[in-house]
């Protein structure tokens, strides 16, 4: 039996008692009868109805009158006797006075010239009769002042809020409870809303049980779209390709890793070099594939071009590829330098004019360069300036700026260029001496501030001299343009424009995926068509659309075939159907236009072997009509049964809390979403020498129709006949705080297959057992659920914190000023509690 139980028998107020049954109170003024079930009025209560005295008996209040007066008819008022018939009030006598039955008066009584005169207390109105008094419905007027729902109640009344809401201290308003700002309200981000909140997950990741993230298996949802093999991560996926091949642009398609062609292709970084007298010069041009970095306001990174595959072989001689072929699979020739550059620090910005103006031009091939015959891909230069650390052993000045360059460089031998004199591996060692001499002459022109980098058709200088540096730069620098009073990285989908010095839009025919860049990559064969600002290759102009394909996935493009479909843009194949089936025309775009011999619903997929709808396996599900897989579940997730139809019943298995020694929790598996089927958790809470246990039951969510199926159990131990503390197997949403009845608790929550509910979170805390006897009063005291407000105090987890922290570790109340305390509870909490805290608190002051 429960109070949720209409049937439990309780005239007034049902109470439910730690384990499991009900106890029957009575409102304030009546008395419980001896069947423990109803109640009676008293005296107590409005002097029970009477107008002058009033006698407690078996039957109820028993009213009569004083002298020369008589009862009336209806019981309960008195009236002269003279004027039995009339029911008009009696006229006070001369001779009346407090003294004789509080001059049959209802509450307060004072002696008057003329007799007595009667007053009622704060929440009743004196009656016509100037001696009953009746309580007021404070509700009825305004709604007593409520925000949102008002009680009356004997003498007062009390307002209440709506469930997401809490009762601030004036005992009048309702506000917002910002669930967002609870510890462990979402997995990853939380929006409070009026009454409510709602979680999200990062991109990659799928909301289950309301409030956890969990990492999506994209491969499962038709192998991620890839062609060949898929990979799993964290938040994301990857599409694998076999050896030779190399994964697309669109990170779907494998292609071929490297193809002979007869034809030259053009560098995507160009480095050159000249020589005017002793000065040396170079610029480095990147045509693509540039890339910048500021790691710090002294320190950046830029890369030009793409580094060739590591580990990559060449084939053997007996391979069926053309010489041209083992020629371009030669490892490049690869060189790392690192110098400094004293009294100089690292900026990248635009050249200034009038510096430099011989330097940095494209010089043709017999200009001197030193690497006329390489072929350079990659240049990756990192410019780092910090303060000299001071020392004994340095001949320099203390906090002299010094700039670190670290150059590395990777260049490709010239197909063709190998003769019967000159092999491969001469042509690398020639190759790595040029190289060399190339590092050198950069070196030269860095330090004497002849060395330019050329992007987007602008030329930006490496490194300035201090002495050199007296403009005083008010912009923010590459990569950055001032925001709002604040120096801010250029946005995805833009582009530093040197000398505008602020961030533009990538034109048509580009795009930039990364932040801070000087320049935006080429859409594959756009020809300078497509949106502005594209942020990612996807939103680049002439893709193939969904349906259709083509060699390199942009126009012009052909349409799925008979029995192929394909739901991305920008693809080089089509999926086949699969099991001999076919499409109902051509440019199929999902499975649902293979014509599929029955139709799957939810919870279901087509298998083409056998050519039917098989249920979703264990771990799996599937929300939609005529699909052909199933989804796994996130995470560490999996269903209780087959045949899952929503994520929502992918549930984490996992026993929830934290066991500490002065607080903790107990949190049921998937909590707050519907706990798992065929589940037990256990858990022991063994507090320190001379500590007590209280727990708080804020609410608990247990199947009522499942006949005890799901039960939660609180004991010494897990002997069946040890000391129970608590037991049930009902749904509670009214709280409950109770001390456990042994020193330690042995917690054991089990589950059947037959329902599922929300579960529970239980706070706990231990406490000094030299005050168990007054723990025990403030939990035993009725008042403590008696007001609304003072059930919601038991559900709001931030109070609770605060309150367990206090009994945790009691010197800490004074962490809280009485202001806080009077801003966090109630005052009729704050009075509730006031006498007893006091006498817990005074050993502490």
């Amino acid at each position: 039996m429960n109070c949720m139980n209409k049937n439990h028998g309780c005239a007034h107020i049902c109470r439910e008692t730690p384990k499991g049954g009900i106890a029957c109170e009575c409102r304030p003024g009546f008395q419980l009868t001896k069947n423990q079930r109803d109640c009676k009025l008293t005296c107590n209560y409005g002097n029970g109805g009477c107008q002058h005295t009033c006698e407690d008996t078996d039957q109820g209040p028993k009213c009569g009158c004083h002298m020369k007066f008589a009862l009336h008819s209806d019981g309960k008022t008195c009236v002269g006797e003279r004027s039995v018939q009339q029911q008009a009030a009696p006229q006070l006598l001369p001779n009346e006075t407090c003294a004789v039955n509080n001059g049959g008066c209802d509450s307060t009584c004072h002696d008057a010239v003329t007799g007595v005169r009667c007053s009622c207390p704060v929440g009743f109105t004196l009656q016509p009769d100037r001696k009953t008094c009746k309580d007021i419905d404070e509700c009825r007027l305004n709604n007593g002042g409520c925000d949102h729902v008002c009680r009356n109640t004997v003498g007062s009344f009390e307002c209440s809020c709506k469930k997401g809401y809490k009762l601030l201290t004036d005992e009048r308003t309702c506000q917002d409870i910002d669930e967002c700002s609870f510890d462990r309200a979402c997995d990853h981000s939380c929006v409070n809303s009026p009454g409510s909140f709602q979680c999200f997950c990062h991109k990659g990741y799928v909301l289950y049980g309301l409030a956890h993230c969990g990492d999506i298996d994209e491969c499962s949802i038709n192998h991620g779209g890839c062609k060949f093999g898929c990979m799993n991560t964290l938040g994301s996926y990857e599409c694998t390709c076999p050896p030779g091949y190399k994964l697309h642009w669109n990170k779907k398609d494998c292609i071929e890793l490297v193809k002979c062609v007869s034809s030259w292709v053009s560098p995507k970084a160009s480095l050159t070099c000249s020589k005017t007298g002793k000065k040396e010069s170079c610029s480095l041009t990147c045509s693509s594939k540039a890339h910048y970095l500021a790691e710090s306001d002294n320190s950046y990174t830029v890369s030009c071009g793409i580094p060739i595959l590591r580990g990559k072989s060449t084939p053997k001689a007996n391979s069926s590829n053309s010489q041209s072929c083992i020629e371009t699979l030669a490892p490049p020739v690869k060189h790392k330098a690192s110098f400094k550059i004293k009294d100089a620090k690292c900026h990248l910005h635009p050249k200034l004019k009038g510096r430099q103006e011989e330097g940095g031009r494209q010089q043709g091939p017999g200009s001197g360069q030193p690497c006329s015959d390489c072929f350079v891909t990659f240049v990756n230069l990192k410019c780092d300036s910090s303060k000299k650390a001071k020392g004994r052993r340095t001949r320099n000045p203390p906090n002299k700026e010094v700039t670190r360059i670290t150059l590395e460089l990777e260049a490709e031998i010239k197909p063709g260029d190998v003769t019967g004199n000159c092999n491969l591996n001469c042509l690398r060692q020639r190759m790595e001496k040029q190289v060399k001499s190339y590092i050198k002459t950069l070196k030269k022109s860095i330090n004497q501030e002849r060395f330019l980098i050329r992007v987007a058709g602008l030329d930006y200088e490496v490194a300035q001299k201090l002495a050199g540096a007296t403009e005083k730069q008010e912009n923010c620098g590459p990569g950055r343009e001032r925001e709002s009073g604040r120096c801010v990285r250029c946005v995805p989908g833009s582009y530093y424009h040197g000398e505008q010095e602020r961030c533009l839009p990538c034109p048509p025919g580009t795009f930039q995926e990364k932040e801070g860049q000087l320049a935006c990559d080429l859409c594959p064969g756009s020809e300078g068509h497509g949106p502005s600002g594209a942020r990612n290759i996807t939103s680049c102009a002439g893709q193939c659309p969904t349906g259709h394909y083509s060699t390199d996935g942009f126009k012009p493009c052909q349409p799925c075939p008979h029995g192929t479909y394909q739901p991305d843009t920008g693809r080089t194949l089509c999926f086949p159907c699969g099991g001999g089936l076919s499409t109902k025309w051509e440019g199929a775009s999902s499975f649902h236009d293979c014509e599929a011999k029955v139709q799957c619903s939810p919870g279901h997929y087509y298998n083409t072997t056998v050519h039917r709808c098989i249920r979703c396996p264990v771990g799996t599900y599937q929300p939609d009509f005529r699909q052909n897989y199933c989804i796994s579940c996130p995470g560490n997730t999996t269903t209780d049964f087959d045949g899952a139809t929503t994520v929502s019943q992918c549930k984490n298995r996992e026993c929830g809390g934290e066991l500490g020694e002065y607080t903790g929790y107990i949190e049921s598996p998937n909590y707050p979403g519907n706990y798992p089927a065929n589940v037990e958790c256990t858990w022991n809470i063994n507090p320190p020498p001379k500590r007590k246990i209280l727990i708080v039951v804020p609410e608990i969510f247990l199947p009522s129709e499942d006949e005890c199926g799901d039960v939660l159990v609180m004991r010494k131990n897990s002997s069946p006949t040890s000391i129970t503390t608590y037991e049930t197997c009902q749904t509670y949403e009214r709280p409950i705080a109770f001390t456990a009845r042994s020193r330690r608790l042995w917690i054991n929550f089990k589950s059947n297959e037959a329902n599922s509910a929300r579960g529970f979170q239980i706070p706990y805390v231990t406490y000094d057992e030299d005050y168990e006897q007054l723990v025990e009063d403030i939990v035993r005291d009725g008042r403590l659920y008696a007001s609304e407000n003072h059930q919601e105090i038991l559900k709001d987890k931030k109070l609770i914190k605060t309150l367990f922290d206090v009994l945790a570790h009691p010197n800490h109340y004074f962490n809280y000023t009485t202001r806080e305390s009077k801003e966090m509870l109630p005052r009729s909490f704050i009075r509730l509690l006031s006498s007893k805290v006091s006498a817990f608190l005074r050993p502490y002051k």
